[in-house]
């Protein structure tokens, strides 16, 4: 099956990804001619070289965190995409949109393909779908009520819920939310960007719930 084309040479002028396969092809059903032929250029970690797309998502899906995330989306949020490329970095389980259907997927960096995305037209919709699955709601925002993200323990099985760029939750998210938490600041601006709390925030729950993998050399 034919996959999406890779991001190609970088702005240092270097060539991302693997060249066609050296040598006898591997009797794999997870690995696509196409790309044994003319390499793989994907942004891909290297245990998914020349895989096909949907292997690479099964795979993943045996893998995933019990955690999602949701973002409100009521104008063209540019953050979204980074939303989604950074929930495919922790794993989460899904991503909700919250709000209008289309969004920006060019800060995605493909991602959004190998990433299980859910739309919700409204708060309410994503409270009844988390209530139905047994997921807390934590919105993410410095609003009156929050609880510092650095003293609290994330629930295992949650949505971290974060607003748009700007004016951040609407009043519905954060009514629905059973927890809102906020992320320490020390300087002089009023909030984080969107993307980058996501992302803090995320990272939260990893260390608290992921099991780390030792890095090489960390046994020694």
């Amino acid at each position: 099956m034919a996959q999406e084309a890779g991001p190609g040479p970088t702005e240092w002028g270097e060539v991302v990804g693997v060249g066609p396969w050296p040598g006898p092809w591997p009797d794999d059903v997870r690995y696509d001619p196409e790309l044994l032929a003319a390499g793989d250029r994907r942004n891909v970690v290297d245990r998914y070289r020349y895989w096909t797309l949907e292997a690479i998502v099964a795979d993943l899906d045996r893998r995933r965190h019990p955690f999602h995330v949701a973002i409100e989306n009521f104008g063209h949020d540019l953050n979204i995409g980074t939303v989604v490329r950074t929930a495919n970095a922790f794993l989460a389980a899904e991503v909700h949109i919250v709000g209008r259907r289309r969004w920006n997927r060019r800060g995605a960096m493909v991602t959004d393909r190998y990433q299980h995305l859910r739309h919700h037209p409204d708060a309410a919709a994503l409270l009844d779908h988390a209530t139905q699955q047994g997921l807390e709601l934590v919105a993410v925002d410095n609003g009156p009520g929050a609880v510092a993200l650095e003293t609290v323990r994330l629930p295992l099985r949650c949505v971290l819920l974060f607003g748009q760029e700007g004016p951040g939750l609407s009043p519905a998210a954060r009514a629905a939310a059973g927890l809102t938490v906020s992320i320490a600041q020390f300087g002089s601006t009023r909030s984080l960007n969107a993307g980058v709390a996501a992302g803090i925030a995320m990272h939260a729950w990893i260390r608290q719930h992921a099991d780390i993998p030792p890095r090489a050399g960390d046994e020694l």
